[in-house]
């Protein structure tokens, strides 16, 4: 393992910068129309990558619909979006110990971190082996990043929370997060804001799926379909960020 410039987090070798495009999409997702109501507006198609970075263009996300997230693959554009957007984050005492206790890296361990996500013991297990295939694959194009939190050296400690998700521009579609002590999963939000959300890019957002209490308590919060639609146009504008040779925020950066 080596680390990365002063201020910079561990990092796997292999994330490609910029992405490597992944080809068309295997369907027309510029077609999907929302249904008033309901959030599961299709049906259908795969998770090859290009299907799944042009659905978060449009706005969707795949997440299964037969049991434990099987098939068949669902498209979801809620109604009510949940968000983190530019300073917005809300830090309590307790986190902020919780971040100089801990310690952070990015793209480090991703599949580490998605197999934690997908354990099928947890509560509301979605994430199939398909899936794990699918951001696997947006991985290695460098387009899917993870962000992991260590009791210890990371890479040598115990990975203890984290997160992964999909960036667009300035796009952060986040996919799952776990903890296994008090606050780490909280803590790699702190370092995904500082990564994402930064003075430089006022469109950025970071995309939490559905609000829900625990992520409004960090500073979440709520926008409609439409406007959502308009937040997201704005942010896919900005440049693609290089996620895996950023410089963290304080307190694990410069």
């Amino acid at each position: 393992m080596t680390p990365g410039a002063s201020g910079s987090a561990p990092r796997s070798p292999q994330v490609p910068y910029p992405p490597v495009d992944p080809g068309p999409a295997g369907v027309d997702l510029a077609s999907v129309r929302d249904t008033p109501g309901e959030d599961l507006v299709a049906i259908g198609a795969d998770l090859r990558p290009g299907t799944v970075l042009e659905a978060y263009r449009h706005g969707l996300f795949p997440m299964g619909v037969g049991d434990l997230g099987g098939p068949p693959v669902g498209w979801w554009r809620p109604e009510e979006r949940g968000v983190l957007l530019p300073g917005a984050l809300r830090m309590t005492r307790s986190l902020r110990r919780s971040c100089r206790r801990l310690r952070v890296s990015v793209d480090l361990a991703f599949d580490a971190v998605v197999a934690a996500c997908a354990d099928p013991d947890r509560p509301g297990a979605w994430i199939t082996d398909d899936v794990r295939l699918s951001y696997g694959a947006l991985h290695l194009l460098g387009w899917a990043h993870s962000v992991e939190v260590w009791e210890g050296e990371p890479g040598e400690g115990d990975l203890v929370g984290g997160l992964y998700g999909l960036a667009i521009g300035g796009l952060f579609a986040g996919e799952s997060m776990f903890h296994r002590v008090s606050d780490a999963s909280k803590v790699a939000l702190v370092a995904l804001d500082g990564l994402v959300l930064t003075p430089s890019r006022p469109a950025a957002l970071v995309d939490t799926q559905w609000p829900t209490e625990h992520l409004e308590s960090l500073g979440v919060t709520t926008l409609s379909r439409t406007a959502y639609a308009r937040r997201l146009a704005a942010a896919l504008r900005e440049p693609q960020p290089d996620l895996a040779r950023a410089v963290l925020p304080a307190p694990w950066g410069p």
